[in-house]
């Protein structure tokens, strides 16, 4: 019996103790009742412990961006281990940490250049925030410590972090949350919160921030933290405009722009950077998931020069940017973060988002005219949604009780594909490395699946 099959067998036998011992994301009672526990993967397919496949339309969830069992960024990892598993962070730094920060200042847009490593989104964020309040500090305002986010945001789970977020779903059970955080509606065009119609509403989702900075005190606010791409709302993809006004608002007010591009970044959007996408570079930006490919833990915040000055000089009268983890700048992660970015240059795997979008775009919007329930198609590259609506003409949704994207995705999942869904809508978010067979594929089993439910109703 091989090494593999061992351990789906020994998976097999003690699934009902591995379900009392494992807290998962979905509620516990309800994910019993059809564990998915997945066993093995290969390049876009996983493998569940009863050997059934499916295909990763999610990679895995945004993180597997060049593909499941890459050897590339497997043997680097290798390599590594046989030459060092762990520097003192407290002390210096290791080569891999050196490499991988001087390849992301030459990937990222403009200034960018100063590079911090964490080890997931949260922590990652989370250092953003600090960052922009201690910066304000050393520059003589101490009072601007606020941060203006937006409803419907994910910035992780760490309490300064999830205090960033705008889901009452996940902050609600937390609360109270930290003090200073402050939310405004996202710019969601298919249903504008202000009730206008893109493109003669004024971009009012951009400058309510500007005002809202105003109303606060421009000498209170420390940063605007947005995703340029929103992901827990539905894959909110902003009007051209948004993002620079957003730009001109901060500068105008002496307020950092931060990008959360942990889904967005390495690559998803077409670009290496959403941030290149819509052409704004953001004073401090945040990538994660997709930079080590899912291979070992990693994320990176990175922010531009005249930023990074202000913590430069002698430690009598300047402390440095004050944060820090045991497993920041790890030698493996970092081999594997390296690995992942020649990878995706190497094999132009940006362009090959782009080609692929496009196909992606193209089949959903063949769906939309053949199912008739598909009201909006939102996203870029290889982060795309769908949103479901009851009838297209009006945008009513389908009743709340129906859960009808759940249901999809549910189904789609029995028929083996793997996607992000939600009461709404369905995202999709496939690896760099997907072909236009697979891209068609992944497309076909949504489509049987959304016609299976369609047909239940």
């Amino acid at each position: 019996m091989s090494d593999s099959t061992t351990l789906i067998a020994e998976a097999q036998t003690s699934e009902e103790t591995f379900l009392r011992q494992i807290f998962v994301r979905d509620q516990m009672a309800e994910w019993s009742k059809h564990p998915l526990i997945m066993a093995r993967a290969e390049g876009v397919h996983y493998w569940d412990i009863h050997g059934k496949r499916y295909l990763d339309a999610l990679s895995g969830i945004y993180v597997v961006s060049v593909g499941h069992n890459n050897r590339r960024v497997i043997d680097a990892i290798r390599r590594q281990f046989d030459t060092l598993c762990f520097s003192p962070p407290m002390h210096g730094t290791n080569p891999l940490a050196v490499q991988l920060a001087n390849l992301l200042a030459e990937l990222t847009p403009g200034d960018l250049s100063t590079v911090k490593f964490q080890c997931g989104g949260s922590e990652v964020t989370e250092a953003a925030i600090k960052l922009a309040r201690q910066y304000h500090r050393l520059k003589g305002s101490p009072g601007k410590y606020k941060i203006i986010s937006r409803y419907l945001s994910w910035h992780g789970s760490t309490l300064g972090a999830l205090s960033a977020g705008g889901l009452k779903g996940r902050k609600t059970v937390n609360e109270p949350m930290a003090p200073g955080f402050l939310h405004v509606f996202p710019p969601t065009c298919y249903r504008c919160p202000f009730g206008k119609t893109y493109p003669d509403c004024g971009i009012t989702c951009a400058t309510i921030v500007g005002d809202v900075i105003g109303m606060e005190d421009p000498d209170t606010v420390a940063a605007v933290m947005v995703e340029p791409i929103g992901h827990t709302g539905g894959v909110i993809d902003p009007p051209e405009e948004y993002l620079p006004l957003l730009r001109e608002i901060c500068d105008r007010n002496n307020v950092l722009l931060i990008f959360d591009e942990i889904i967005t970044g390495i690559g998803r959007t077409g670009r290496m950077f959403a941030a290149e996408t819509f052409g704004v570079v953001p004073d401090i930006l945040c990538t994660a998931k997709g930079l080590s490919g899912g291979y070992a833990p990693l994320s990176a915040m990175i922010c531009r020069k005249g930023i990074a000055d202000a913590f430069w000089g002698p430690i009598a009268e300047n402390p440095g940017f004050v944060e820090g983890h045991t497993f920041e700048g790890n030698p493996i992660s970092c081999a594997a973060g390296i690995a992942v970015l020649r990878e995706i240059l190497e094999r132009d795997l940006c362009a090959n988002a782009r080609v692929q979008g496009e196909r992606l775009r193209t089949r959903f919007q063949e769906m939309a005219r053949k199912h008739g329930v598909i009201g909006d198609i939102r996203g870029k590259g290889l982060f795309q949604a769908i949103e479901f609506v009851r009838d297209p003409a009006t945008k009513e949704s389908f009743p709340a009780s129906l859960a009808f994207g759940v249901r999809v995705g549910r189904r789609a999942l029995e028929n083996g594909l793997l996607c992000r869904f939600d009461p709404n809508w369905i995202a999709f978010g496939p690896a760099l490395v997907s072909t236009a067979e697979q891209i068609d594929e992944m497309a076909a089993i949504l489509d049987r699946s959304l016609g299976e439910v369609l047909a239940q109703l």
